[in-house]
């Protein structure tokens, strides 16, 4: 927090104003705060509390502790491209707000609503690896969240028994599962195609 007006930090953004500061510090200075092996020329810095929240669009995705944050990132990017739709996340997924999920997400981070897992609208739709109505056989409802496990373990039995039906993504060949971003993709790239 800063509370002083001789705060090092605000006095480096007062001389970064200058365009020779900014040319002569910007990339060293990026470079330090930066995980990415070529800095960006921006950063930002934002609030939480300003991002979108919320279950509103017609089709979201429910993500039980998915643990990766570059999967965590990515479908935010799907739920961007392919919706409008919302991502609902428990505890114990990534934080999407951390730096390899907001690369991931592209931008996603600040366009897509997100909201806690108790918030999950349905009626559900549990996405599973196999042993369900293929996807793209399903009668889906217009509003629906796809529930999806994670990378490892899947979805737990208990979670998708309270879902409202079963589905899955069949796959050719002796594949056993797909990554948990790509699944999701698959149901919302569905559900937008039959929504037309």
């Amino acid at each position: 927090m800063i509370t002083s007006a001789s705060n090092p930090r605000l006095k480096l953004l007062r001389r970064l104003e200058s365009r020779r500061a900014r040319e002569r510090l910007g990339p060293a200075l990026l470079a330090g705060v930066s995980a990415l092996g070529h800095p960006p020329r921006v950063a930002a810095v934002f609030r939480r509390d300003d991002l979108p929240r919320g279950t509103e669009p017609p089709v979201g995705l429910a993500l039980w502790h998915v643990g990766d944050p570059g999967n965590v990132g990515t479908l935010l990017r799907a739920a961007d491209a392919l919706g409008p739709a919302f991502v609902v996340l428990s505890p114990g997924c990534a934080d999407p707000t951390g730096p390899k999920a907001l690369r991931a997400a592209m931008g996603a981070t600040f366009r897509v609503p997100t909201a806690a897992w108790e918030d999950a609208p349905g009626p559900r739709a549990a996405l599973l690896a196999a042993g369900a109505t293929a996807l793209w056989a399903a009668e889906l409802p217009e509003r629906v969240t796809f529930v999806l496990g994670a990378e490892r373990d899947g979805l737990p039995p208990d979670v998708a028994a309270v879902c409202d039906l079963r589905v899955s993504v069949p796959l050719a060949g002796a594949a056993e599962s797909l990554n948990v971003a790509m699944a999701g993709t698959i149901a919302l790239y569905e559900h937008r195609r039959r929504a037309g």
